[in-house]
């Protein structure tokens, strides 16, 4: 009975040795389908560098935070120069990813060509722009795009002083305005979308890359309005007051169907040289998968349809296979 009792404990030691070295080989080897939609835990080293739009900024930081509990050894830094200093640095060759909250121009793609910085595009987010003000100016009910034109037009400069000039109903108080510097995104957006070309706006407003900054003044300053990412009024909707225009006020419905007049695009572009990194490629990989993806929503922004995305990764997974 002893020898036989010992046998069968030698076969189930066996049976479980067996059993789990199967399930560590499946374990490893996975399915193809699934690697662009689920994060990868390996060994990883090394360094990770992006720059750009202060708007796109808090979804590459969470995404660099939540990357960076899986691979520890990986150096993530997320900078904010705007969308303009970013693709500067992009196409110097300085970063491996730039942030953008609107499409490359043609000026900045043939500087990064004539450097010889290949790359994709990747649509991973839409926005809408918040127009605030003081939350004292409860008279600023609405705004329509017009009105913001009169508002904001290069032609208002040192001419459209107080609110009543805006509109008539208005109290006749002086304007105060702030916004984002002429390299960010967000100022070429607006400016385009408003006055029907990008930068054209009055140059007689306080503007900062630091979207803080702006809330700071517009929230301690009597008559003051601004415009910025709507992911930053909702991180301090308690110190503004939030303008519909045209009567819509932005959110996942009115941004994702299109009806908020001020909805955009969010982009991060990747270096392909840069996707012979491991770190680098397992990055982009975690920031489109299922785990990564969520925290455009999370940070207050609208994701992207579900076909998009698989598109997205589908160019992603291209674009590693030719620097493999």
């Amino acid at each position: 009975m002893t020898v036989v009792r010992g046998l069968w404990r030698l076969e189930r030691v066996l049976l479980l040795v067996l059993v789990g070295g199967a399930l560590s080989l499946a374990a490893a080897c996975g399915d193809d389908e699934g690697t662009a939609t689920t994060a990868r835990v390996e060994t990883l080293a090394g360094a990770v560098s992006i720059d750009g739009s202060s708007t796109v900024f808090p979804v590459s930081e969470a995404v660099s935070e939540e990357f960076s509990k899986l691979h520890r050894d990986v150096r993530v830094t997320v900078g904010v120069s705007g969308t303009g200093g970013g693709f500067q640095k992009f196409c110097a060759g300085e970063t491996d990813i730039s942030d953008a909250s609107r499409p490359i121009r043609d000026s900045e793609r043939e500087a990064c060509a004539e450097a010889g910085i290949d790359f994709i595009e990747l649509r991973v987010g839409l926005d809408g722009l918040a127009v605030v003000a003081n939350p004292d100016a409860d008279w600023m009910t609405d705004i329509t795009l017009e009105e913001l034109h009169t508002l904001w037009g290069p032609e208002a400069e040192e001419t459209i002083t107080r609110w009543n000039q805006v509109r008539a109903s208005w109290p006749d108080e002086e304007i105060t305005l702030f916004g984002p510097d002429v390299d960010s995104g967000t100022f070429d957006f607006f400016t385009e979308e408003v006055n029907g070309e990008a930068k054209a706006s009055r140059a007689d407003y306080t503007n900062s890359a630091d979207d803080n900054v702006l809330v700071i003044g517009i929230s301690g300053s009597t008559g003051a309005s601004g415009y910025f990412g709507y992911a930053y009024y909702v991180e301090n909707r308690d110190k503004l007051r939030i303008v519909p225009v045209d009567g819509v006020i932005p959110s996942d419905e009115t941004v994702g169907d299109g009806s908020y007049p001020l909805a955009r695009p969010l982009y991060i572009y990747v270096a392909t040289p840069s996707l012979a990194k491991p770190q680098v490629r397992e990055y982009v990989r975690y920031y489109l998968s299922d785990e990564g993806i969520p925290l455009v929503s999370d940070v207050g922004y609208t994701n992207i349809p579900m076909d998009e995305l698989e598109k997205a990764r589908a160019t992603l997974e291209a674009a590693i296979a030719g620097v493999s």
